[in-house]
This record gives structure tokens, C-alpha cells and sequence, in this order.
């Protein structure tokens, strides 16, 4: 037998590192996304960066969806926007913050630099610390350090004191001034010659430093760099494996004709109408000297191409350079990016490695700002090592901290164990943050996948049927040793999707067995499940309630999160903020005032400090100061989309989305004509950016989407945003379109402004552009060249994201029409949707559109499906036949169920020949709506329960239905010979009695799945004054002749009545005779 590759050995350890619940040096998050930054300087690149977007990165998305399954986007910070200038000056930190972001997510490339013969925008800096500028203010002149001292202003709530450089419209008040042209435009000047005036003042100073030795070289440059060298830097010299991410494309234009000024300025650094030599040198040392030095000549690509007097390059003159030029880029990006699919570890696959990888992220992001509550950590602990079998359930309101709670707990558990000679393993779930823990059939197979290759069970046995699942679940909790304790953490359990009765929280074991211990947390109120857990746990002690803060703790918490950040606030501002901590501490209120005041300046104006008093009201305020920053239009949109969404939107589809949204566009670019009529990345990079946290990325539809995280955010938005119904159904209608892909590969049209018109000397105000937007099959099919070299065998990927994001924007949309002809009555939609995804997701569709306009045709076509759902869940391709062989009665009466058979008898066939040619199955609007095909025999019982949700049944089992969709609920198996003949319910529901052929009784609870089989006896005189009751073997009296047969039974809250012919007894719900 060969020995095991170390690298096989190092995935063997890793994946105990992971299964265990280990947090420290836990690997990355295997991406799900393309994400590169291009780098280029603002104006000499222009002709090449249009062609990538007009025509390469289209491709090149296409290219990622449907080979890979991935997301592809570019982050070019300088398309599409007029000038580097921004009221903030924040754009070099953003620029860098994308880099950081692009090499952390993204599969294979993340950063191509664009470098010709401009060194490009040096900027001021943004931030300098006291001393060194009181250095630079020493060697000024009076005139430049008066214009310093107006313009950089000192902080000293930051650590150390910085002097800022203040906005732009601080000081010339009309620069981002859009209602006066004129006056924006005059300030926007002045300003140009400011900075001038301020670059030269600081340069100097900074090179007099360097002479007096006060400065060295490094110091003296950081006053003097661009921001392309500060990209290529953090991107390329500075870069980890730089070879699998990165490529440089380096163009010489031969002979520039300086002369031509308005021409020659764009491609090389012009200053008083000469070539600036020290931005050349600059240039020189970064593009010749540091880069070739960094990168392998592979990686660099080389153009020399000739000046055109007509605009210095243009698309006619240069044809042939610039299609050779995205060819390549193309060719070497899809080399890259298979490269980096090839290089992802087999672990990236394994689904139940990448969920538990996934969910010990969350953890340590939520505990590391986690202060003070050592009361409740104290209480876990002792419930952790006490003798309670029953799980602990924390509980609070929204925004208390009892994900930060859970996350500190698990944390902090691994150290309640040190002193044990054991090996602790912690299953952690934070519910609804990704798909296999957002419903309970995924959530349980991955959980129940996760012990069992722990304690070393085959994983072929873990059942599929939930009910089956769920028992299966409790008893493999039996294999925890004293050697292998297992300590289960399920955080909000109120995040799980109700389906399958989930939020009846009968998959929870409500006692547990020896070494297991259950820490589960949920919102009060919601869906009733803390009541429901309070009927299943009986003890009060597990009950943990966490509370606000308290104003210290708020306080406490406060300041380390400030000191973390490296910032302070003033004495002046404490006592505000501690004013607002007296009224709100629960922890959402306190992050929000965080966010608050870590922009608190100490110069900061008395009125500019003001603090909401409830965490709707900051949010409000949070979103009003974006909107404020960052554009009204956009910034309601933006966030509009994601709110109207179903499960989140990627970053990808966002960019789509706005681009094709007339009323952001035609804000945007109001005063100049963009190359292509789509959003710049950097403005929706601005937005998120100053949502930090509140906005999270997670998986959904095997992608990575944004979206809310806290439920307050999301409602605040909603009332927000789309409160108005017309106004929300133009944005649902809007995602429709996109996902129907209307508007992919042909152009959208719209309307210019009449100011327009006279601005841009327009003909018309009629406009038409494509907004590069991708198709939207319900299938990308790739061909696979298989190990024969001779046949291609087709690998089929679904749509996911259209197949659940349709039907949902087209109910809220209101587009009845489209809603039948796309999505409920359309053969390939239906077929696909079942083939990808469960049943009762496709039932949805139709439930969720009854809700808003009843229709026949659509109650049929759900019922038909349901009555199918047995036969369609083992084999979609049954759709046709069951369809047919159901609705066939209704082909004249019904149109739109006509047109689904007739796609049935045409497209039904390419996968499933046999179709009936008569109505040869039970119709819906028949007595019979479903059929609930569990019991191998008859049924003898049965009973309505959960408030008319399930229906209890009993044979040889107790079988609990769910009837919205005809689901197993659960399966409670007594193991009986024969049947049950009696079923018996107590009106609270919590528990029944069944009577057997075998002269057997059952008590089952209900809440808990747990149950007592006894033989029913006659009890004596002797029994019945003692109150005891003997259970035997045999059904004999004692002086041998069988007792009589049970008849029945009859259940109150507290006890039950068993009954025979002759006589009847009462006992308690325990079986006890009292």
C-alpha cells in the first residue's frame, strides 16, 4: 500500500482542525468570485479601459458563470467618473481597501496594472501626523504655511494626533454644488489651484527635510508618489504569489508630439508646457526598474505603438493594436482564472468542510469586539459542566447581543475543558447565514455529516426523509464520549425558513444524552418559538435572558472599540454621548453610536454631534448621512434593490441592476457623456464602504450576495425606501426584467435632459446604449472534453439566482401576464426549477402568487403538483406525464394550463417519452387534495394539530404530515407488533395515548418525540392502594387467563382513561396510577 503524499496528510489534519471547532490559523473561505482591480492612470488608458468594458469583461463574465459557476467583476476606480478630485478626498484609502479586498476574495487574478508614459495624479496627503507636520510648517514660507493652516486641520481624537485635510466644500461651499453649474464649476477650479498651490508647498518642504537629515528617502517620496505607484506597490511589489494573481501590460506610444498640448498631456506628465522630468523619473524607476524586478517577463506584456496627431491614440488608427490588446487580455485572465479554479484545494468542494469553515468565521468575527458580561459566561460554564440534560436557551431582543453572546461563549468553552484530558468538539451553526443552515433538512444532513465523521460513522447511512433525519440526529448525539464531549451551539434559531415545521422545534432533543450539551439562542415573540421551547424544557434555570449593556458596560465597550481604531473622543463629547446611553444600551444601538462618533473629529462643530435616541432613528440617520454624501438617487436605489431582493444580491448583479436604472444614470451623469452608459464601480464602492458590518457578504444560490444583516436594518429600509407600493413595485418589476434578461446584448433606451441636449450639441433627446448586462438561461450548459478525447459530454449548471429570484420580483412586480408565461406556466422553468431544487420551493411560487391575485389555474396547477409530489421528487422528469395524466379534464376550460400540456406533449418529451393520452390520475379539485404515502398500513387515527398546520396519524408509527405541501413532519417509531387501533390527543396537544391489537397502550409525547409501550394489566387490590403499576411481559392475569381487550382511551392536560368492556383506569400522563 503506498504511503500517503504529505499533502494528502496536511488535508487530513486540516479537516480535524475544521470538524473539531478549532478557531485559531483557520484557513480562507474558498471564493465563490473573479474580483480584479485594474490600475491604470486616469486619462491616457481611456481608449483601452472603454474596450475592456464594451467588450472583454462581458466575456469574461460569461466565461466565469458558465465554466466555473463564478462571479466575475472588475473594480476600476477611475471609469466612468470626470476626475480623480472628490469632496472627501477619500479616494487613494478606497483604492486601497479594494486592493486588500480584491486579493482576498478573488479565484486566480486580482490585480492588472496599465502603465504608458504618464505617471499620473499625485495627491495631498489625506491624514499627517502633528510632529511632522509642525516640521513642515518650520521650513514653510509665511505664505504656505498660512495656506496649510487653512487647509489641514489637527484631530487629536486620533491616536496620535493627525492633521486633516478638510473637504473641499468646507471651505469653497458650492463644489459638489448641482443645482448651480456655474457656481460648482468655479469652485471646482479654484480648488485645482489650491491643490497646485498646497502639493508644491508640502513637496518642498518635505525635500528641505530630507536635505536637514529630519526626513528620509522614503519620507520625502510619500510626499511625492502617485496614486497608480501607491496601487502597483499594494498590488504587485508588495503582493503575496504574485505570479498566479497579477499581470502588467506596459504601452509605449513612439514619437508623442508634445506641442499638441490638448492632445500630448493625456498620455505624459505635462507641467508649464514641458514633460515634467521628475514624474518621468518616478516612472521610469517604478515601470522599467521595480516591476520587471517583481513580476517574471511572462507576466509583463509589452506594446510600442505610434503617435496620431488626431487625438494621440484613437480606435480607427489603432485598430490592430487595440484588438490584439483585449485578445490577449482575455487570453491571459481566463489563463489565470483556470489556473486559480485548478489551485483550490479539493477541500473547496467538500460542502460540509466549507459550511463548518464558513460558520467558525462568523465566530470569530462576532467575539472579537465582545466585552464584559462575565455574569452570563459564568452561568453557561456552570451549565456546561453541570448535570442538566436538557439544552440552554438564550433569549433577548433584537439587537441585545445574543449572536456576540454565542459566539463569545464557544470561544471561550475550549477553556472549561483544560483541565479535562479530552479532545472538546464544538458544532457551531449560526442559522440563516448560509443555505445549509437557512432551512432544517440541510441544516440537520450537515450537522449529522459533521459528527458522524467525527466519531467515526459511515456517512452512507445518514437518511434523507426529514423525519428520519431528524431521529437519526438524536441518536448519533449518543456517540459522545467522555473522551470526545460534544457542545452544539445553534445561534437565532428564529433565522431558520418555516418549512417543514421547523419552527416546531420537534427536531430539537429535548433531553440530551451524557458528554452532549445544547446552547441555542431566538428572538422572543417570533413565531412562538420560545413558548414552544418553554413547553419542551421543563427547567426554568435554562433559561438565560441577555439584557442591554447597562450604561457602564455601554461605556466600557465603547472605549475599547475607539482604542481599537486607534481614535478617543473629547470630555464634551463623552457627556453626549453618555445622555444617549442612559436612554438605549442594547449593543446594536451602542455599535451604531460607534459608528457615530469614531468620525467625531475633536475640531468637530457642538451641532454636528447630535445622537439618535433609538436604533430605528440612527439607522435613519445613518442612511440620511449617506445620502447626503454620496447622492440622494443612488444611494436609495442602491440600497432599495438590495432590500427588495430576495436572498441578498451579489455586487455583480447591483452594478447591473443601477446600470440599467434611467433615474440613477440620468442623475449621475448629468454634466458629462460616459464612453458606456453604465455605473461606475467606484461610487457603489463609496456606499458600501461606509456600511461597515452592516451590509454582509454570505453564500445564496451557490453565489456571494450583500445583504442586511440585522433584521432592523432591513425594516428600517423597507419603510425607508419602499413603503410607497407603486414606487416598489418599479423596483421589483426593474429586477424582473433583469433576471428575464431583456435587456442583455441589446441597447436600453432613454431619454437626455433638454439641458442635455444644449450641453452635448444633441440632435435629439431620444438615447439608446447596451449596458453590458449578461443573458439569463435557466441553463448554462458547458462541453467537457472527457477521457477519451473523442466525445463531448455536456455538464449542465443551473440558473439558481433566476430560478429563485423570478418568480419572487414578478409576484411583488404585479406582472400577472409574465408571471404565467416565464415562470408558473412555463414547462422549461417548472422542469428546471425541480430538477435543481426541493419541491415545495417550486409550490411556493405558486402559494406566493394565490396571495396576491387568486387565479384557478394556478390553485390547480398547485395542487397537481402536489398530489405529484412523491413521483416528482424522485424524478423531475415526471413533470410531463403527471401533469398531463392530472390536468387533462381542464385542457378546453383552461387556457394557461392548456398551453403547460401542450409544452408537455412538445418539450416533455426530450426527457420523458411515456405521456398518457387520457386523464389517467387523480385530478385536483377532487376530494382528494394530496396523498400522504408513509404508512405501510392501515390508518386507525388520526388528529388536527399545531393550530390546523399537521395532521397526526397512527398505524404501526406515528406519522406527522404537514398539510400546506403533504410533507413528512416526523416519524416516531414505537416498534410494535401490529397496529394501533386508538388514538387519543390531549387538548393542549403536548401529548397522546394509543391503544394496540396487542393489548398495548403508548404515551407519546408529542413536543419531545419521546414515548412509554406498556402492556396494559389488571391491577390489583394491593396495586391500586399502593399506587403502583407493573408492567409485564405477557398479557395474562395471575391466575393465567387473559385480561380483556383496550377499547379506547380518553386524555385530558394531566391524565388518561383506559377502558375495556368491563372496566376502565385512570393514570397520570406519566403511566402512573394515582
Amino acid at each position: 500500500m503506498p504511503e500517503p503524499r504529505s499533502t494528502d496528510l496536511q488535508e487530513v489534519e486540516l479537516i480535524q482542525h475544521v470538524f473539531y471547532g478549532n478557531l485559531n490559523n483557520l484557513p480562507n473561505l474558498a471564493s465563490k468570485i473573479v474580483r480584479i482591480f485594474t490600475s491604470s492612470t486616469f486619462t491616457d488608458t481611456s481608449m483601452e479601459r472603454n474596450s475592456l468594458m464594451q467588450h472583454t469583461y462581458p466575456k469574461l463574465k460569461e466565461y466565469c458563470r458558465e465554466k466555473h459557476g463564478l462571479e466575475f467583476q472588475v473594480v476600476d476606480m477611475r471609469w466612468g467618473v470626470r476626475d480623480e478630485a472628490t469632496d472627501d478626498h477619500k479616494t487613494t484609502e478606497l483604492c486601497m481597501q479594494e486592493i486588500d479586498n480584491c486579493q482576498r476574495v478573488s479565484v486566480g487574478p486580482n490585480f492588472v496594472v496599465f502603465l504608458g508614459q504618464k505617471y499620473g495624479y499625485r495627491p495631498l496627503p489625506t491624514n499627517i501626523e502633528e510632529a511632522e507636520f509642525r516640521m513642515i510648517l518650520s521650513v514653510s514660507s509665511p505664505t504656505d504655511a498660512r495656506l496649510l493652516n487653512q487647509w489641514y486641520k489637527l484631530d487629536s481624537n486620533n491616536i496620535p494626533s493627525l492633521f486633516c485635510l478638510q473637504p473641499v466644500s468646507s471651505i469653497f461651499t458650492n463644489f459638489t454644488n448641482k443645482a448651480h453649474p456655474r457656481l460648482m464649476e468655479e469652485d471646482q477650479s479654484q480648488w485645482w489651484e489650491t491643490m497646485v498651490k498646497l502639493n508644491r508647498a508640502v513637496r518642498i518642504a518635505a525635500l528641505e527635510l530630507l536635505n536637514q537629515g529630519k526626513f528620509t528617502i522614503q519620507d520625502n517620496h510619500r510626499y511625492n508618489w502617485s496614486v497608480t505607484e501607491q496601487e502597483v506597490v499594494r498590488g504587485i511589489l508588495n503582493a503575496k504569489d504574485r505570479v498566479d494573481h497579477t499581470l502588467a501590460f506596459f504601452r509605449h506610444i513612439e514619437n508623442i508630439n508634445v506641442n499638441y498640448l490638448r492632445h500630448s498631456m493625456k498620455f505624459i506628465d505635462i507641467v508649464s508646457k514641458q514633460v515634467d522630468e521628475e514624474a518621468q523619473r518616478m516612472l521610469s524607476d517604478l515601470r522599467d526598474i521595480r516591476v520587471p524586478a517583481a513580476l517574471p517577463k511572462s507576466s509583463i506584456i509589452r506594446y510600442t505603438v505610434q503617435w496620431s496627431d488626431e487625438e494621440g491614440l484613437n480606435r480607427t488608427v489603432h485598430a490592430e493594436y487595440l484588438q490584439n490588446f483585449i485578445d490577449t487580455f482575455y487570453t491571459r485572465i481566463v489563463e489565470l482564472i483556470d489556473r486559480g479554479v485548478g489551485q483550490q484545494k479539493s477541500l473547496a468542494v467538500n460542502r460540509v468542510y466549507t459550511e463548518i469553515l464558513q460558520q467558525l468565521h462568523v465566530v470569530n468575527y462576532f467575539s472579537q469586539d465582545f466585552q464584559g458580561r462575565t455574569d452570563i459566561l459564568e452561568r453557561v460554564r456552570h451549565y456546561v459542566h453541570g448535570s442538566s440534560k436538557q439544552p440552554l436557551v438564550l433569549w433577548g431582543e433584537g439587537g441585545c447581543g445574543k449572536s456576540s453572546m454565542l459566539a463569545k461563549i464557544v470561544t471561550e468553552s475550549k477553556s472549561w475543558f483544560a483541565s479535562k484530558n479530552c479532545s472538546l468538539i464544538r458544532l457551531v451553526r449560526f442559522l440563516g447565514t448560509t443555505p445549509d443552515s437557512s432551512s432544517i433538512g440541510p441544516l440537520l444532513r450537515s450537522v449529522c455529516q459533521q459528527i458522524s465523521i467525527l466519531y467515526e460513522i459511515p456517512e452512507n447511512s445518514i437518511p434523507v426523509e426529514l423525519s428520519q433525519l431528524t431521529n437519526y440526529f438524536k441518536r448519533l448525539l449518543e456517540k459522545a464520549t467522555a473522551d470526545k464531549p460534544l457542545c452544539i451551539f445553534f445561534d437565532s434559531l428564529d433565522q431558520l425558513s418555516s418549512a417543514d415545521g421547523a419552527h416546531s422545534m420537534c427536531w430539537l432533543p429535548p433531553t440530551l444524552p451524557n458528554h452532549v450539551k445544547l446552547i441555542v439562542s431566538t428572538l422572543p415573540g417570533i413565531y412562538n418559538i420560545l413558548n414552544t421551547l418553554r413547553n419542551i424544557i421543563d427547567s426554568r434555570e435554562n433559561f438565560v435572558q441577555i439584557k442591554p449593556l447597562g450604561e457602564d458596560l455601554a461605556t466600557t465597550v465603547l472605549k475599547a472599540w475607539l482604542d481599537r481604531h486607534h481614535r478617543t473622543i473629547s470630555n464634551a463629547q463623552w457627556e453626549l454621548v453618555h445622555q444617549r446611553l442612559v436612554e438605549c444600551n442594547i449593543p446594536l444601538y451602542v455599535k451604531l453610536v460607534f459608528d457615530e462618533i469614531k468620525l467625531w473629529k475633536s475640531y468637530t462643530k457642538p451641532q454636528e454631534k447630535d445622537l439618535a435616541k433609538t436604533v430605528s432613528t440612527s439607522i435613519n440617520k445613518l442612511l440620511g448621512r449617506i445620502e447626503n454624501q454620496h447622492g440622494h438617487i443612488l444611494v436609495e436605489h442602491a440600497l432599495s434593490y438590495i432590500t427588495a431582493s430576495k436572498s441578498g444580491l451579489s455586487e455583480a448583479e447591483l452594478e447591473d441592476l443601477i446600470s440599467l436604472d434611467e433615474t440613477v444614470l440620468n442623475d449621475v451623469y448629468q454634466y458629462h457623456l460616459p464612453p458606456i452608459r453604465r455605473i461606475p464601480p467606484l461610487l457603489w464602492t463609496r456606499i458600501r464602504n461606509d456600511l461597515p458590518n452592516y451590509l454582509v457578504e454570505r453564500e445564496a444560490d451557490g453565489v456571494s450576495v450583500v445583504s442586511w444583516y440585522h433584521r432592523q436594518f432591513a425594516e428600517v429600509s423597507h419603510e425607508r425606501y419602499l413603503s410607497n407600493p407603486d414606487e416598489r413595485r418599479i423596483y421589483h418589476s426593474n429586477m424582473a426584467d433583469y433576471y428575464l434578461g431583456i435587456w442583455a446584448g441589446r441597447p436600453k433606451p432613454f431619454q437626455f435632459s433638454d439641458h442635455q441636449k444644449r450641453m452635448f450639441n444633441l440632435p435629439s433627446t431620444d438615447g439608446e446604449a447596451d449596458r453590458k448586462v449578461p443573458a439569463q438561461p435557466l441553463i448554462f450548459t458547458i462541453n467537457n472534453v472527457t477521457v477519451t478525447a473523442t466525445t463531448t459530454s455536456p455538464t449542465v449548471r443551473y440558473n439558481l439566482r433566476k430560478l429563485s429570484e423570478l418568480p419572487f420580483q414578478l409576484i411583488h412586480a404585479q406582472r400577472e401576464d409574465d408571471l404565467y408565461n416565464y415562470v408558473l406556466f412555463n414547462y422549461d422553468f417548472i422542469h428546471a426549477k425541480l430538477s435543481c431544487m426541493p419541491l415545495n420551493l417550486c409550490i411556493f411560487d405558486y402559494e406566493s402568487a394565490l396571495e396576491f391575485v387568486y387565479d384557478k389555474e394556478v390553485k390547480l396547477m398547485s395542487d397537481a403538483l402536489r398530489l405529484s409530489s412523491s413521483v416528482l421528487a424522485s424524478d423531475p422528469n415526471n413533470l410531463a406525464c403527471q401533469i398531463i395524466g392530472r390536468l387533462l379534464p381542464f385542457y378546453i376550460t383552461c387556457h394557461k394550463i392548456a398551453s403547460f400540456i401542450d409544452q408537455c406533449e412538445s418539450i416533455g418529451l426530450q426527457v420523458m417519452g411515456l405521456v398518457p393520452a387520457f386523464n389517467t390520475l387523480a385530478s385536483p379539485g377532487g376530494p382528494l387534495v394530496y396523498s400522504l404515502e408513509a404508512h405501510q398500513f392501515a390508518v386507525y387515527g388520526l388528529e388536527v394539530v399545531s393550530s390546523g398546520q399537521s395532521l397526526l396519524t397512527v398505524s404501526n408509527k406515528f406519522i406527522v404530515f404537514d398539510l400546506s405541501g403533504g410533507d413528512i413532519v416526523r416519524i416516531i417509531d414505537p416498534k410494535i407488533e401490529g397496529i394501533m387501533t386508538y388514538l387519543s390527543l390531549a387538548p393542549d396537544q403536548r401529548y397522546c395515548v394509543t391503544t394496540t391489537i396487542s393489548n398495548q397502550y403508548i404515551i407519546c409525547n408529542l413536543l419531545t418525540g419521546d414515548f412509554i409501550l406498556r402492556d396494559y394489566q389488571l391491577l390489583t387490590n394491593n396495586q391500586q392502594q399502593t399506587g403502583g403499576h407493573t408492567t409485564k411481559t405477557n398479557n395474562k392475569t395471575t391466575s393465567g387467563q387473559p385480561t380483556d381487550s383496550l377499547l379506547g382511551a380518553h386524555v385530558s392536560n394531566t391524565h388518561f382513561v383506559l377502558w375495556t368492556a368491563k372496566m376502565y383506569q385512570v393514570y397520570t400522563n406519566k403511566g402512573i396510577n394515582p
